[in-house]
């Protein structure tokens, strides 16, 4: 008996070394700029922008409120590190949120076009 959705996934899917990336940013505009380097570099092949997103969180010990893009990018695991290095460094946040996601599964045809939109290693 499956009692997990990690259990879930170990029996059911093979997961893929594709993974989704999301990371906030301060403006659409911002988000634009992010979204063509990390493509124009091979690093995603594809950053959806969802602008004007609002954002609860602590900072220096008080709660904030910002109105923020959020990029959600896809690549590979391979290229986590290297995609992480050019968003800390061209992002305008002191700490720029990198979190990866695991992709258990996908369309085929989706996932071959994003292999190969990808840069090789």
């Amino acid at each position: 008996m499956v009692t997990s959705l990690a259990a879930f996934a170990r029996h059911s899917l093979q997961m893929t070394d594709k993974i989704v990336i999301l990371s906030t940013c301060a403006s659409e505009e911002e988000g634009e700029k992010l979204a063509r380097l990390l493509v124009e570099q091979r690093l995603a092949a594809c950053v959806s922008l969802v602008p004007r997103m609002r954002s609860v969180y602590r900072w220096n010990g008080a709660i904030e409120t910002a109105e923020e893009c959020l990029l959600i990018v896809k690549t590979s695991r391979e290229l986590f590190e290297p995609l992480r290095r050019v968003l800390e460094e061209a992002h305008s946040y002191e700490l720029p949120e990198a979190l990866a996601l695991p992709v258990l599964a996908g369309s085929p045809s989706y996932l071959n076009w994003l292999e190969g939109s990808l840069r090789t290693e």
